[in-house]
């Protein structure tokens, strides 16, 4: 594997790499809802997370996207219609989103 290395030329470490890219808050929901439920619109995400605006979660969608991790789909029907799924890459995340998740029920409070 090819080291990555930052603005400033210095090393990163892999687990870094890995956060910047699904570290941010509502990401790995994000994910883990695409990859449990299969494809969803935008208003069955947003309902899906409950407390994110629109601002963040367009946002996060964006930088999924553009890291390709997710796919967007958009229909030209009145009204629009757009669709997420997960990449072939974005579902290689999901033996640890689904280790996260045995984690969290395993040692979370009231799950």
């Amino acid at each position: 594997m090819k080291p990555q290395l930052d603005d400033t030329g210095k090393l990163k470490c892999s687990i870094e790499y890995t956060l910047g890219k699904i570290g941010d808050k509502w990401k790995t929901v994000i994910l883990w809802h695409l990859g449990v439920d299969g494809t969803l619109r935008y208003s069955e995400l947003h309902h899906l997370l409950p407390g994110v605006s629109h601002k963040v979660l367009t946002k996060q969608l964006k930088e999924l996207e553009e890291d390709n991790l997710l796919k967007r789909t958009q229909y030209n029907t009145v009204p629009p219609k757009v669709e997420y799924s997960l990449t072939s890459k974005g579902r290689t995340l999901m033996p640890i989103l689904q280790l996260m998740h045995t984690w969290g029920r395993e040692h979370g409070e009231g799950f």
